[in-house]
């Protein structure tokens, strides 16, 4: 599977970014899957649902299946996380993984950035990052893309992966 990941720091744009790539590419005829770093707890399920009171109980994994999709839930308890490989493992086969987060791994990234945040650019410091798309017109060694311009990122990316 090809791996290319949109980074950047809080309210830069990665996840409408990567909404929009999503969309683009998928209408180009490739299958895309998406991988999320959050870095605070989050909980995909519900208090009181079935599924939620055996994670409760004390599972260690909880698969919940419906007609229309499926969900494995597992709990780490007192694990560490596992390593973006792992979890890239996990998926099912398709042409390109997007990969929403993960900074500080090793995959090759666009920076997504907005001026109004304020925040320095992470490109200067990390050569993972071949590009940057940003919101206004900014000083940079790397590939610059408008942060809009959805069509000539995902020709990008899908030219760096070789797609």
């Amino acid at each position: 599977m090809k791996v290319y990941g949109i980074t950047g720091w809080k309210n830069a744009g990665k996840t409408g970014l990567m909404e929009r790539l999503v969309a683009e590419i998928t209408g180009r005829g490739f299958t895309v899957s998406t991988l999320k770093h959050a870095h605070h707890q989050f909980d995909v399920d519900q208090p009181g649902k079935d599924s939620f009171r055996h994670r409760d109980a004390g599972a260690h994994q909880v698969l919940l299946a419906s007609s229309k999709r499926w969900a494995l839930m597992t709990e780490l308890r007192e694990e560490e996380e596992p390593p973006l490989s792992d979890l890239l493992a996990k998926l099912a086969p398709v042409d390109l993984v997007l990969i929403e987060g993960w900074k500080r791994d090793r995959h090759p990234k666009v920076e997504a950035w907005r001026a109004e945040t304020k925040n320095p650019l992470i490109a200067p410091g990390d050569d993972t990052i071949k590009a940057v798309a940003s919101d206004t017109d900014i000083e940079t060694d790397r590939q610059k893309f408008n942060l809009n311009d959805t069509s000539s990122i995902a020709d990008f990316i899908l030219a760096e992966v070789g797609l």
